[in-house]
């Protein structure tokens, strides 16, 4: 591990073993008589374990014939550790030696001097060691560089001299970086591929980078790459991006989606090749999604699983699509269940090939803290129950797996960044505490990136950049400890069967048996460690080796009775598939035969249709002729009418033409006495009028005054016209027959 100039060399971590066993008194030293005082039997058996592992190797002595109970429990312990190999044990005796004397290092007579370190630090914080009596032991302080007043943080367990020396887990620690750091960035992307990690694009100030930078992993060293466009007419590389997803593929990097100045319809997929350093871009079939950023990319066997995300007008979405790398073709998945509610910036990993798992995000200003687990098999959305310290509500968090176990770091809920690390064991569904920092420091961020890389055959964290206030840049790296990786397995409390049946229909077929002769030499140690970490079980040697036995012997009978179970009930439920199986083909042809019977029948039913749509248009043909031959009667009885009164006027009109054209003369009578003749036309009054009668077949016209009162008559034809004093007309005929008289008011 390369270190920074002014280091001087220190001693190797086996240096530093032989120092802790001098001071425990393991080495034949003057301390060895005070091994049983300074220490419970417990931890005095498994420190002399441990140095019997570490410097001679697994136990292969016979067990003593001696009934001395030390000499027994010691044999034990030793033999429980099984194969652990010494470097292991090494460390195991150093840290509860550690937990057991905190500041064993500086009061011990014969140590070796700590270097003191030169390191360069990211760009807001120094290291110093603190020199006690010649030697040194590493306590990280903190120097602000905003009021620059020392700070103690809470991870005092820093060696600033490289990863080489770390002996603490589940502590983030800040390695010596060297080379030209990437500019301080948040919502970026990045991805390892053999000890090396990139990183692509992000946001900083509210603008989009498109540069890529490299970390060398084993010499911690950053370099810029000068990428490259296959095509030069249209520079990939030059196109800033920031949200978008960087997911290793073969000898490539892929970015996918991601927002953009300028955004595009769909998602946009490059691809970085790392031998020629060149970017490209991938042309995609199918159907594909909306362009979109803060999104899910999940890498499940050659098909990348696409979730959620914010589009270019700010709206939130849910949906889920697949794009399969060989075909490089879009399909979206219609699930079935209540999905989550559409969100962005949240975390998801697959579990067993088969289960996605979504957890927390942000819709605008509201955070989740939800799980939520869709099967790649049933396609089916389900919301398992979480157990343990469930994390609090946050967005811009960073996930990784290492085994079984999904790590959540950084986020935030818009008020606050979230200081702790959290693992989630996905068989179980339990949540616990890895570690805690302080919420200013860039851990505590969001937006920033996570993933895992290799150190001495060891997984470890590497967390890098964050927004918090401040855009960053730092590296931090922290190694899981066995008991982060295990706890949740080593759980007392029975998981629920809510919880159990996920990991159950995982694989339900599992080999337990292998499962437990793989842990049956860890158990022990696993078991045995659990208690000195935690320091709740103190019992004597060998009543704590025969409950492991007994334990063990319990578990492993569980174990089979669930193998059986799980066996029987795999059986069983390939019997119900085969059946399901048989019903659907079944209910597969009568569904052929329904829908063949449907269309005859929708083809029926047109035809009457069109049958209905002609009779309607000749009813209303027939309502048009009804109207019309209404309107002819109509007619025709008028004309019969007229004619008819026509006819009876020509009888009538002779005998009142002959008595028009015979007047002469009238005889004007007043008050019963004849006043002379009248000539014609010429009547009394000046408000003389023609009026026209009927009577039966008669007419009668007369020029009349009706101003006054009186008679006339025309002797020729012994007609009388009189008046009376209310203006009515008295018409007297008289005949040789009959005389009428008819009053016209």
């Amino acid at each position: 591990m390369a270190t920074m100039a002014g280091a001087k060399s220190g001693p190797a971590y086996s240096e530093r073993f032989y120092a802790a066993a001098s001071f425990a008194g393991f080495d034949g030293s003057p301390n060895s008589n005070n091994i049983g005082s300074r220490f419970s039997n417990d931890v005095a058996f498994i420190l002399y374990a441990l140095y019997q592992q570490a410097t001679i190797g697994p136990c292969n002595v016979p067990q003593p014939s001696s009934w001395s109970h030390v000499e027994q429990s010691k044999w034990k312990s030793w033999q429980q550790l099984g194969n652990m190999v010494p470097t292991e044990a090494m460390r195991l005796f150093v840290k509860i030696l550690e937990e057991e004397e905190p500041g064993w290092y500086s009061r011990a007579s014969n140590s070796v001097s700590e270097p003191v370190v030169d390191v360069q630090m990211n760009h807001n914080s120094n290291v110093e060691p603190t020199i006690e009596s010649r030697n040194s032991f590493t306590e990280t302080k903190t120097v602000s560089a905003e009021s620059g007043r020392l700070e103690e943080t809470k991870d005092k367990d820093v060696v600033s001299e490289g990863l080489g020396s770390i002996v603490v887990y589940d502590k983030w620690i800040l390695p010596p970086i060297s080379g030209r750091r990437p500019k301080a960035r948040y919502q970026h992307g990045a991805a390892v591929v053999q000890d090396k990690m990139y990183i692509y694009g992000g946001n900083h100030n509210g603008r989009y980078l498109g540069d890529l930078h490299v970390l060398d992993l084993r010499s911690w060293t950053w370099s810029k790459v000068d990428a490259k466009s296959v095509d030069l007419s249209s520079p990939v590389n030059m196109v800033p991006c920031a949200g978008h997803s960087l997911i290793p593929w073969e000898n490539k990097l892929l970015s996918i989606a991601g927002h953009t100045k300028d955004p595009s319809e769909t998602i946009q997929v490059k691809a970085f090749d790392l031998q020629s350093d060149t970017w490209s871009m991938l042309n995609t079939h199918g159907n594909a999604p909306v362009s979109r950023g803060g999104q899910s990319v999940t890498l499940v066997g050659n098909t990348l699983v696409i979730f959620g995300g914010q589009d270019a007008k700010r709206t939130v979405l849910n949906d889920l699509h697949i794009l399969n790398l060989e075909t490089m073709s879009w399909d979206k998945i219609d699930a079935v269940g209540v999905p989550p509610l559409p969100r962005a910036d949240h975390a998801a990993v697959v579990h067993a090939e088969r289960y996605l798992l979504i957890f927390g995000g942000s819709s605008h200003a509201t955070c989740f803290n939800d799980l939520h687990v869709f099967d790649l098999q049933a396609m089916e959305w389900s919301r398992p129950t979480q157990q343990g310290e469930i994390p609090t509500p946050r967005a811009g968090h960073a996930g990784v797996t290492v085994g079984e176990n999904w790590f959540i770091v950084g986020g935030g809920d818009n008020k606050s960044g979230a200081s702790e690390t959290v693992v989630l064991n996905m068989s179980t569904l339990a949540w616990s505490v890895v570690a805690s920092v302080e919420e200013r420091v860039p851990l505590a961020s969001e937006g920033l990136s996570l993933v895992v890389g290799s150190f001495d055959g060891e997984d470890i964290l590497i967390a890098f950049g964050g927004y918090n206030g401040y855009y960053n840049n730092e590296v931090n790296v922290l190694k899981p400890s066995h008991k982060s990786t295990l706890q949740s397995k080593m759980m007392e409390t029975p998981v629920p069967d809510s919880v159990s049946a996920i990991h159950n229909a995982t694989n339900p077929t599992r080999d337990l048996e292998s499962e437990f002769e793989v842990g049956h030499e860890g158990k022990i140690r696993e078991i045995v460690m659990d208690n000195i970490d935690t320091g709740h079980q103190k019992l004597e040697g060998d009543e704590t080796t025969e409950r492991i036995i007994a334990t063990l012997k319990a578990e492993k009978e569980e174990l089979e009775v669930s193998l059986n179970k799980e066996k029987s009930q795999s059986l069983q439920l390939k019997q119900e598939l085969v059946e399901s199986k048989t019903q659907n083909t079944d209910l597969h042809k009568e569904l052929q035969s329904i829908r063949g019977q449907l269309a005859a029948e929708q083809s029926r039913c047109f035809k009457l249709e069109v049958d209905i749509a002609e009779l309607r248009q000749k009813l209303l043909s027939m309502e048009t002729l009804r109207k019309e031959l209404e309107l002819l009667q109509r007619q025709k009885a008028a004309s019969e009418q007229a004619a008819l009164n026509a006819k009876q006027g020509q009888g009538s009109g002779r005998v009142w033409g002959w008595l028009a054209d015979d007047i002469m003369k009238f005889s004007y009578k007043s008050e019963g006495n004849l006043i002379g003749p009248v000539p014609y036309p010429q009547l009394p009054g000046p408000e003389s009028r023609s009026v026209q009668e009927t009577h039966g077949a008669c007419s009668v016209l007369a020029l009349l005054s009706l101003q006054h009162t009186g008679s006339y008559h025309y002797p020729r034809t012994g007609i009388w016209l009189a008046t009376g004093p209310r203006t009515q007309l008295r018409i007297l005929v008289s005949t040789t027959a009959q005389c009428h008289q008819k009053v016209l008011d």
